[in-house]
């Protein structure tokens, strides 16, 4: 089958252009096979970085029809497929449908939020720098245990299992929305490696990395929770749930008085669990307000309640919905699982009792 690749190129002063090229592909050839076939046989300036053509190095990210992907893991059959199940106007913007007056084009660009070296190398080095920023090994002083090796039970060497898939591609960095309008932001993949080290049994930092990855919105509160980075994640490590599960350490951890951010999650639960959705004039006066503690913060609410006032949308009372006794009911449930898993990990991590 005929395929036309459009590709985004440029140097690092230039402007981007697109050049196009057409092959004869078999629907089983990896979009890296493609590329290599393009330098190979049609144009030989073309950059781009791979290495184990395997999916294990990460090296060959790209954008693959406005996505971040591999290339050597997406092949053109499943590519075009999923471009036929778009709908007509995302298919029309970034990949015309195969009809009998064009042949299916796939377009090929250089990953988001890393300035372009040339063609689809971007430079990374805020990414290393962002992970290199969160600490990303096991503390030094838990390694220092003489006579014997720091063993860990099963149990607690499978949790380190799904973040340890993370091959750093850059994939969940490239679609970050958070990063783009916060450049301070870490970063996906960087609070992903930062859950690996709060759930290693061996690390002895666990309340100092908190504490750094609680940081206003540098940390775990800048996310935006757009998902983003789980759908793109090509090893299933799921970013954003491993910056959920920190953010719940913290909460565990903190009160409503330690910053806005903390009050922000703790007040919208219990005003969920209060009325099944949240009572906005309550919402402002407890986060922002602090309950009348924050003065300054209270004072800042009154021009935006007048602008609500004089719009008709400042609500003056509030009626609870139908089914709060439900939501509170599943709510206190989850609270109440979750308390219970989090009790029978600490007894299955207790060391066992030695025998005298």
């Amino acid at each position: 089958m005929q395929v036309l690749f459009k590709i985004i190129r440029q140097n690092q002063t230039a402007t981007p252009r697109v050049d196009s090229f057409t092959l004869e592909v078999d629907p089983g050839s990896t979009i890296l096979d493609c590329l290599n076939r393009i330098k190979w046989e049609q144009d030989g300036t073309l950059a781009f970085r791979k290495n184990c053509r395997n999916t294990i190095c990460g090296s060959c990210s790209i954008r693959i029809n406005g996505r971040s992907a591999l290339a050597c893991k997406e092949n053109v059959g499943s590519e075009l497929a999923r471009l036929n199940q778009a709908t007509p106007a995302v298919t029309e913007a970034i990949a015309p449908l195969h009809t009998p007056e064009s042949i299916p084009t796939i377009t090929l660009a250089p990953m988001g939020n890393m300035p372009v070296i040339k063609d689809l190398v971007v430079d990374m080095q805020s990414f290393w720098a962002n992970l290199t920023a969160i600490d990303p090994y096991v503390s030094t002083a838990a390694r220092q245990i003489p006579e014997r090796e720091f063993l860990q039970s099963p149990e607690e060497r499978a949790r380190l299992n799904q973040t340890g898939n993370c091959i750093l591609c850059g994939a969940c960095y490239s679609e970050c929305n958070a990063y783009e309008v916060n450049p301070h932001f870490v970063g996906p993949h960087a609070l992903a490696k930062a859950y690996r080290m709060v759930a290693d049994s061996r690390d002895q930092n666990t309340e100092a990395r908190l504490e750094k990855y609680n940081q206003s919105t540098d940390g775990v509160w800048g996310c935006t929770r757009c998902y983003y980075c789980n759908a793109v994640c090509p090893m299933a490590v799921a970013p954003l749930d491993q910056i959920s599960k920190i953010k719940g350490e913290i909460l565990d951890r903190k009160d409503a008085q330690s910053s806005r951010t903390i009050r922000h999650r703790k007040t919208l639960i219990d005003l969920v669990k209060q009325g099944g959705w949240i009572d906005e004039r309550l919402f402002g006066l407890k986060v922002v307000g602090n309950s009348c503690r924050d003065l300054k913060g209270l004072a800042s609410l009154g021009p935006l309640g007048l602008r609500m006032l004089s719009k008709g949308k400042f609500p003056l009372r509030f009626e609870p919905s139908e089914g709060a006794a439900t939501v509170r009911s599943l709510i206190e449930s989850a609270q109440t699982l979750e308390a219970t898993e989090k009790h029978l990990e600490t007894l299955t991590d207790a060391p066992e009792p030695v025998g005298g």
